[in-house]
């Protein structure tokens, strides 16, 4: 089974490089961030004509997040990260899909830091650590995936020196991802290449993309009941070349089917 997470970065606006990239490498999950569009603009249509189940957490302009299937139905367990009924940011849903619980999420940004944005990610990353403690002790297989906004070790972030006061490589934030990993989850790409560097982010700017001038910041995490089931991962560092097309490559993971 082939699990790919992808911050699209404007579902609507790019569209055609989604459809090309899911007819190109026909991934079998997929998890979308940064939707930026409302629950009634979502494209069900043309993502179905492509061979996709899907259900969305919307939210006009900003956020969003999408859980695509086109193995089986899948069924929504719950949208919005427990711990704050008055957050209104359309980041988290979870579905079961083909036996496992996929918990797809675009954890926040934070820059600048220190100030309110960066608050708000200490705490919903809190929140976050709370749900996966519940999540890593279900007897079923359970996957974290999706735009986590840090970068877990210097390896993982063009001249690390540049970024340490940065909201996506504070210390705070580094701990805080080492913490959640530390309750039983496994790095899936990182577990595959222990010493690689990997890049799933390049900005717009400076011509990032053409110098390889990356950030490693969408991840897969994954229960114990996949560890051994992990087979194969990577980056489709290409699909970042397309015209039009996001600042995040898709990632992808394969998991061996049970026997």
């Amino acid at each position: 089974m082939k699990i790919a997470t992808y911050n699209v970065n404007g579902v609507n606006g790019r569209l055609p490089v989604l459809l090309r990239w899911l007819e190109k490498e026909s991934p079998d999950i997929v998890c979308l961030q940064e939707l930026k569009a409302p629950n009634e603009k979502f494209p069900r249509d043309e993502i179905q004509k492509a061979g996709y189940h899907s259900i969305w957490h919307g939210q006009k302009s900003w956020n969003g997040v999408a859980i695509l299937s086109k193995t089986g139905n899948v069924q929504e367990i719950g949208r919005a990260l427990p711990g704050d009924a008055d957050d209104v940011q359309s980041r988290y849903i979870e579905a079961m899909v083909d036996g496992i619980l996929i918990c797809c999420l675009y954890l926040p940004n934070g820059n600048p830091a220190p100030g309110p944005k960066f608050d708000y990610k200490l705490k919903w990353f809190d929140r976050l650590q709370q749900r996966a403690k519940t999540l890593v002790n279900f007897d079923i297989p359970v996957i974290l995936i999706g735009d986590f906004n840090v970068m877990p070790t210097e390896l993982d972030v063009y001249k690390p020196e540049r970024w340490h006061k940065d909201a996506l490589f504070r210390p705070e934030i580094r701990a805080a991802f080492h913490e959640l990993i530390a309750q039983g989850w496994t790095d899936a790409i990182r577990t595959l290449f222990p010493d690689k560097i990997i890049y799933t982010f390049y900005d717009y700017f400076r011509n990032a993309y053409q110098r390889d001038a990356g950030l490693r910041i969408d991840h897969f995490l994954l229960s114990p009941h996949l560890k051994d089931r992990l087979k194969d991962g990577g980056v489709d560092r290409e699909v970042r070349g397309w015209e039009k097309t996001s600042d995040h490559c898709p990632v992808w993971i394969e998991i061996a089917d049970i026997k």
